[in-house]
């Protein structure tokens, strides 16, 4: 998947902001709260970082590059290093996924803040 692509998904989720942040990463956040780091080399991706489960992250760190992510609450979270390892419809399943983890954590006043029914 390529960084347009991948910066244009991760933007269509509602209420959906991103900062540059440690350098060259591009941190994707909804209510102040991150769901994917994307890591960059210049205008190439080096990395994506998103939250799953405990249980998730078992399936992903078996499979070829994907590790538990550096800086980042363990076997929450995930670091792709080898985007050929997911499919990009798989990514985006799994980003989506992710932001849905950090929303369903959020305050329910937050929450309901949010127009999040759309998705």
């Amino acid at each position: 998947m390529r960084l347009p692509a991948l910066r244009q998904f991760a933007l269509s989720l509602p209420q959906t902001t991103w900062v540059k942040q440690w350098g060259e990463c591009l941190v994707y956040k909804v209510a102040g709260k991150m769901f994917l780091i994307i890591a960059l080399d210049g205008e190439t991706i080096d990395g994506v970082v998103f939250k799953c489960t405990p249980e998730e992250f078992d399936d992903l760190t078996d499979i070829d590059g994907i590790t538990q992510a550096p800086y980042c609450a363990k076997r929450h979270w995930v670091r792709v290093g080898d985007l050929a390892a997911l499919s990009a419809a798989e990514l985006e399943r799994r980003i989506r996924r992710s932001y849905d983890l950090v929303v369903a954590k959020l305050p329910k006043k937050t929450r309901a803040t949010l127009d999040v029914t759309k998705i």
